[in-house]
């Protein structure tokens, strides 16, 4: 498979299920968590190298994983935010909320909606959000807060 563009895939011990990222050069558009998939993609790429060192228990290479976000502004501004929450490190939906003063009123509902519609769980980290839904499957999810400590 070309690692210019496409979806690569490697199966996670840790996890119990493969994890595929649909990738432009080394920018990540998508992360998903399937059980199967057809043709796994076996080569090396970055990205998953790096997701690989991550559930290995290195808490460091994905913060240099770059994104790309086809997401609404309100979105991005969420996502945005839950990124920079740290390693081992959670934050309610109150707290993201004031961490993004400009979704004015509907703050909670937005930021709820983001998270449920995120498109790149694991990188945009929305398990470290204690009270919000994750785009990654439940198992993932308690899986990499147990990873972190959380």
């Amino acid at each position: 498979m070309d690692t210019n563009a496409g979806i690569v895939a490697r199966w996670s011990t840790y996890l119990d299920r493969y994890v595929q990222v649909g990738v432009v050069g080394n920018q990540v558009i998508a992360i998903e968590f399937p059980a199967s998939i057809e043709t796994p993609s076996d080569e090396a790429h970055p990205v998953l190298d790096a997701i690989e060192r991550y559930l290995d228990g290195d808490p460091t290479p994905l913060s240099s994983v770059q994104v790309v976000l086809t997401v609404d502004h309100n979105t991005r501004a969420v996502l945005d935010t839950v990124r920079e929450i740290p390693y081992g490190s959670e934050r309610d939906i109150d707290t993201i909320c004031r961490m993004t003063p400009e979704l004015g009123t509907d703050a909670h509902e937005l930021v709820s909606q983001a998270l449920a519609a995120n498109p790149i769980p694991l990188v945009i980290p929305d398990h470290r959000v204690t009270d919000g839904s994750s785009s990654a499957p439940a198992s993932v999810r308690q899986r990499l807060r147990a990873l972190e400590g959380l």
